[in-house]
């Protein structure tokens, strides 16, 4: 399976993306057929009692229970772990020097990612980064990089961005495909839009759709106990308080023009924005 995705531009743009934003880290470490080779079964003795033990463990229950009842299922599914000890993360790389990574490939679609490290979850800047990011690349039609890239040149079927916070902060990212002799136009639009945005925000009428979209799209996220147990889950794995999602709303309707600027301008730097390029000319 890793050679055959070794051999699909997309899985090596992605792949290439991530160990350019965290070198030497773990989000930027990626499986090889010789490092996948290599394990051997003490390998994975050793990882399953170092890391599968309680002080690891986050239990979430959603259902028809009570809490004293979810307390004794969560207590008899703990005590059969390890105790063990909680694992750390390195702290990630926040301040990478802008570069371009450009890989070959026979392709005859380019594969375009942009970005650079941006947030961790929890950060107070997420509602308007959030906010900020649907009229930027998040809202699909109605984005700007959509209308500039695709409505108004034809360079791309589909261009976006988003914010993938993480324990660490996680990447910004504006992603596209285009014809491999028009990535180089391709991407100096994006970052032109880009560069608009950061300097403008959002229009008011941009910003009332935005958050009209978010919190009229909210309850979808929370429509089954499926949905439920995995933003909870969220909550508990990344530390976030616990009436995260009965806020998330008014967090939403809260956010300024002037909150989106000034987040995006602590958090998305145009000249340490990370270009990665696969099949390009």
């Amino acid at each position: 399976g890793i050679k055959e995705a070794m051999t699909q531009p997309a899985s090596i743009a992605g792949k290439a993306f991530w160990a350019a934003l965290y070198p030497n880290h773990p989000y930027g470490q990626q499986a090889t057929p010789e490092s996948v080779a290599a394990i051997t079964r003490d390998d994975l003795v050793a990882f399953h009692a170092r890391y599968y033990t309680a002080a690891n463990a986050n239990i979430t229950l959603v259902g028809n229970i009570s809490r004293s009842e979810a307390e004794k299922i969560a207590e008899s599914l703990s005590t059969k772990l390890p105790k063990g000890e909680a694992a750390t993360l390195p702290a990630a790389p926040t301040n990478p020097k802008g570069s371009t990574v450009k890989l070959p490939h026979p392709a005859s679609q380019a594969h375009v990612h942009i970005g650079l490290p941006a947030i961790e979850r929890g950060n107070p800047d997420f509602f308007p980064l959030v906010v900020g990011n649907y009229t930027l690349g998040g809202g699909g039609f109605v984005s700007r990089l959509m209308k500039e890239v695709r409505d108004k040149r034809g360079y791309a079927y589909s261009v976006s961005s988003y914010f993938q916070p993480l324990r660490q902060p996680g990447p910004f990212q504006i992603s596209l495909q285009t014809k491999r002799a028009q990535a180089g136009e391709a991407i100096a639009v994006a970052r032109e839009v880009l560069g608009g945005f950061l300097k403008e925000g959002p229009s008011a009428g941009e910003l009332a759709a935005a958050k009209a979209n978010l919190t009229g799209s909210f309850p979808l996220r929370l429509d089954s106990n499926r949905k439920i147990l995995d933003n909870v889950a969220v909550i508990g794995f990344y530390g976030l308080p616990l009436d995260y999602l009965d806020h998330y709303q008014e967090k939403v309707r809260a956010v300024t023009v002037d909150d989106v600027k000034r987040a995006f301008s602590r958090h998305v730097r145009p000249a340490d924005l990370i270009t990665v390029t696969v099949a390009a000319d």
